[in-house]
This record gives structure tokens, C-alpha cells and sequence, in this order.
């Protein structure tokens, strides 16, 4: 009787000790079908319909069940010149082959944009409705140059950003940057007056939303920024390889220290103008930087503009391995591997 008791507990026990075995020795084959799953449910992690709306804690952005989080994607470049670019088609290459999870939408406020062209509205919202279809986040940038500084056009930001935050506000995938790069002298208390305007309209309508405020000096004094009083609110740095340096990385440092949370919604591997070559070194260095400090990153840009930061080829409009610029080859590793 004890002989057939332990032929039957052998018996219990034996597969388990073979399934032990055959995942100590899987096959190479096992191995790599192993690795591709896992990196299906990381990729499937990295989207809005399993992270749901993005929270601020400390210095790290997390998603809405508190897990680490990081944005990773490409900007447009401006949307009324290069509309025809952003096709669905390109979008989804963008996440599926470049394995990015957000989408800025540079709207300009001036430059023929959004002041002098309302209509340009419609092509940011049909955008906005493409990038949640493919689930992805997208950022909604309120994107001031020539126009300085953002108290100028506050009333015409509050209704736009009314308008887009009541029609996406149950969408966690909307994010909004309503200042792009303060500059011309603008300090961080006009920053400030602006934000104290326009953010109660958005958290009105979508309380939840993450938003991206602007800093200054086309956004690099993030060492100067006082946090604001609201929850969910990242502040911008913004870098160009060739022009920023170990100088720029110290605000950066200083204002982490400062317990400020940074999101790098802009940068670029040329100069600051956009053009006059590629810095990868430069750039390896804050790649490396942002990575330690899980910051989250936006390139610029998606256009095949005649310039170094362009990541199409002049005169291309699909993108494939085959139209890309030394800095479009350059920064798909980059993400790829983000």
C-alpha cells in the first residue's frame, strides 16, 4: 500500500518537476517567442488604454495606478505648413516602428497660425481624433514664438483651450502644453499670471489632464520656476544638442533638486535654430541624462523641411527607413530603445 502511495505522489509531482525543468532549458526558439510576448505587454502597457489619465509625483510622472511612467514621441513641426505630413498612416509608424507612445501637435499661436487662421483649429481636432484612435497620447501645444509672451493672446487661449479640453475631457489620452517657449524677457511671474488664467479652464472641464506650463527663456530656466498650485503640472525644458550644454543640464539638476518635475516636450540633435548640422555626442549625453532621471522626451520635429532636425529627407512624405535624415535614423534608435 505505501509502494502505491508513493508511485502516486510521484506521479502528482513528476509534471511539475518537467515544467521546472523545461524553463531552465527553454530553446533558444521558446526563448525568443518568451521575449516577443513580453515585449508585446510592455509595448501594450506604454498606451492610454492601459495607463488611463497621467498623475505628477515629485519629480515622476506615474500613471492611474501609480506605476512609473515616461512619454516618448515626435512633435510636428507647424501645423500649417506641413498638415499633409500627419497622416494616420505615419502616425502609427511612429508607434509601432519607432515604439513611441505621444504625438505634439505644435498649433502656432502667430506665423500664420491659430491667431490669424481659426480654421487650423479643425486640423488639430481631426489630428487629436486620429492620435486616440491609434492609442496614443497627445499633446495639445499652444505653440508661442514670435508672439513672446503668452499673457498676449490670454483670452483667445482660454476659449481655445475651453473648447478642446469640454470636447476630450473623459479622453486621459489629451494632454496640454499651453505655453511653448516663453522668451523676449518674459519672466516666470508673467508665466505665472498667464497659467493662473487659463489652467482653471482647462481642470473645469477635465480635472484630471495632465498640463505642460512653458518657462523662460524659450524654456530653458526651469532652475527658476516656483511650482504653481495645482496638481498634474509638468514644466518644460527644452535643449538643441549643438547649442545646449553641461550648462543647461546644471538648471536641470538644480530645479530636480528643487523637487520641480520636468518634461523635455522639445529637442532637437541640431543647434537652436533647427539647422547647421547633427551633435549626436551632445546628444548621447542628455539621452543618457534624462534617462537616469526617467524624464520624459518629444523630438522635434516630423517635417522634410531643408534642415538638420527634420527627420524626413526633403522632399519625402512616408515614413520608411528609406526617407530618413541622419537625425530621423538617429533618433528611432533613440526610442526605440528609450
Amino acid at each position: 500500500m505505501k509502494k502505491v502511495f508513493k508511485i502516486f505522489i510521484l506521479l502528482l509531482i513528476l509534471p511539475i518537476l518537467v515544467s521546472g525543468c523545461g524553463s531552465k532549458n527553454e530553446s533558444p526558439r521558446e526563448k525568443r517567442k518568451t521575449e516577443k510576448k513580453e515585449q508585446k505587454i510592455m509595448e501594450k502597457n506604454s498606451y492610454p488604454s492601459y495607463n488611463g489619465f497621467l498623475k505628477v509625483d515629485g519629480t515622476r510622472l506615474v500613471n492611474d495606478k501609480g506605476e512609473d511612467f515616461i512619454l516618448k514621441g515626435v512633435s510636428t513641426h507647424g501645423i500649417q505648413w506641413f498638415y499633409d505630413l500627419y497622416t494616420k498612416e505615419n502616425i502609427m509608424s511612429l508607434k509601432t516602428d519607432w515604439n513611441t507612445n505621444v504625438f505634439r501637435l505644435a498649433m502656432y499661436t502667430k506665423e500664420n497660425g491659430y491667431i490669424d487662421d481659426k480654421s487650423i483649429k479643425d486640423k488639430v481636432i481631426s489630428l487629436i481624433d486620429t492620435v486616440i484612435e491609434l492609442d496614443m497620447y497627445v499633446i495639445v501645444d499652444w505653440h508661442i514664438l514670435s508672439d513672446n509672451n503668452p499673457t498676449m493672446y490670454t483670452n483667445e487661449s482660454k476659449e481655445f483651450f475651453n473648447e478642446i479640453s469640454s470636447k476630450y475631457k473623459d479622453k486621459p489620452n489629451v494632454i496640454y502644453e499651453i505655453c511653448n517657449e516663453p522668451n523676449g524677457g518674459t519672466t516666470f511671474d508673467d508665466i505665472k499670471t498667464y497659467a493662473n488664467e487659463v489652467i482653471p479652464v482647462i481642470r473645469n472641464n477635465s480635472p484630471k489632464s495632465l498640463i505642460i506650463v512653458g518657462t523662460p527663456t524659450w524654456s530653458q530656466d526651469v532652475d527658476k520656476v516656483e511650482k504653481l498650485n495645482y496638481d498634474n503640472i509638468l514644466y518644460t525644458l527644452h535643449f538643441y544638442s549643438g547649442t545646449h550644454k553641461d550648462d543647461l543640464r546644471n538648471k536641470a539638476k538644480t530645479a530636480l533638486n528643487n523637487n520641480i518635475p520636468i518634461i523635455v516636450s522639445e529637442f532637437g540633435v541640431s543647434d537652436a535654430s533647427g539647422n547647421n548640422g547633427i551633435y549626436l555626442e551632445e546628444t548621447d549625453k542628455w539621452i543618457e541624462f534624462l534617462k537616469q532621471n526617467k524624464i520624459s522626451i518629444i523630438s522635434w520635429s516630423l517635417c522634410n523641411k531643408n534642415e538638420s532636425s527634420a527627420i524626413l529627407k526633403e522632399g519625402t512624405n512616408i515614413l520608411n527607413d528609406e526617407n530618413l535624415s541622419s537625425a530621423g535614423t538617429y533618433l528611432k534608435e533613440v526610442f526605440k530603445n528609450y
